[in-house]
């Protein structure tokens, strides 16, 4: 396949057209039309659906493109690499990242980023759906614990666990007692399982709030109306100060955050750079980690500890 005509294809899809694509290239009208008309010839498939007035890509077509985007800027990316003497990052960074981490950390590390690296254009959206990444367009995506992608490849950024807290005042009832809890809207739990420094134990709860997010949840057990479920990332802070005393922990499966990208995606400079800087900032991969973007002060795990004397 022609990599000239094929990149020229991508031009004049991207634009909607010869005419726009010829003068965002300032190239001749005529010798895009040509060569994707040698491109369609070489493919023996038609590429647009071209009306008096109008450029519409056609399925083929549409495959094509989606498929050979984002190789052709790689290359482009390569070759500007190359060209310039060393992998500098730059260019567009888009990150898909679900939304408490993005409250608790991204602020303040896309910031950072953007300063270390200024020829990054960084554009984060929050989300906690799972995206196509490669059909959506993003170079990474960040995400709690991932169903395996066979298209994906990435590595675990953070580990974190769930705990059960309250108030100091509001001391863990009696086995036959519910306690007060803050829950989430969409939950629909009963009781809590948890790992204690005495051994398991079971705690009814009766929801006295139904919240929609953690960081709500968290403010309102701050008040001491009930007791809740909550990372232990979010409440380190309250914990190290003595605001918030553990009951426990939630025994099940850990919290891990995963940055993923595709597996069959040359790594562009921009983006191992922002996994590295990802490294940097979590070294360890623990919750205090994430905990201290939220403070001022620095929260080891010498001085957070949950389950019960």
């Amino acid at each position: 396949m022609d990599l000239l005509a094929l990149a020229d294809f991508n031009l004049v899809a991207r634009h909607g057209g010869f005419g726009r694509a010829a003068r965002a290239a300032e190239r001749p009208k005529a010798t895009l039309s040509r060569r994707v008309a040698d491109l369609e010839a070489s493919l023996g498939v038609r590429l647009f659906e071209r009306g008096s007035h109008t450029l519409k890509l056609t399925q083929e077509g549409r495959a094509l493109f989606e498929r050979t985007e984002t190789l052709l800027a790689e290359i482009g990316e390569a070759a500007t690499a190359v060209a310039s003497g060393g992998e500098t990052p730059r260019g567009r960074l888009r990150i898909s990242a679900p939304l408490l981490f993005s409250q608790m950390a991204l602020g303040k590390l896309s910031a950072r980023f953007a300063l270390r690296y200024p020829e990054v254009r960084v554009e984060i959206t929050t989300e906690d759906r799972a995206v196509d990444m490669v059909e959506e367009g993003y170079d990474l995506v960040i995400r709690v614990n991932p169903d395996p992608d066979e298209r994906l490849i990435g590595r675990v950024l953070l580990r974190d666990r769930l705990v059960a807290v309250a108030v100091p005042d509001l001391g863990r009832p009696e086995p036959d007692v519910a306690a007060r809890a803050v829950v989430r809207a969409s939950g629909n739990q009963s009781a809590w399982d948890l790992a204690t420094q005495g051994g398991d134990v079971r705690v009814s709860i009766e929801p006295v709030l139904r919240l929609a997010s953690l960081i709500m949840i968290r403010d309102a057990v701050r008040t001491g109306i009930g007791a809740a479920v909550l990372p232990l990332s979010l409440v380190a802070g309250d914990l190290h100060s003595g605001a918030l005393v553990p009951w426990g922990d939630v025994k099940g499966r850990p919290i891990e955050i995963w940055a993923l990208y595709p597996s069959r995606r040359l790594l562009s400079a921009r983006v191992s750079a922002f996994l590295e800087f990802l490294k940097e900032a979590f070294p360890q991969g623990q919750p205090e980690e994430l905990a201290a973007y939220l403070t001022s002060e620095e929260i080891t795990t010498q001085t957070v500890k949950t389950g019960l004397p």
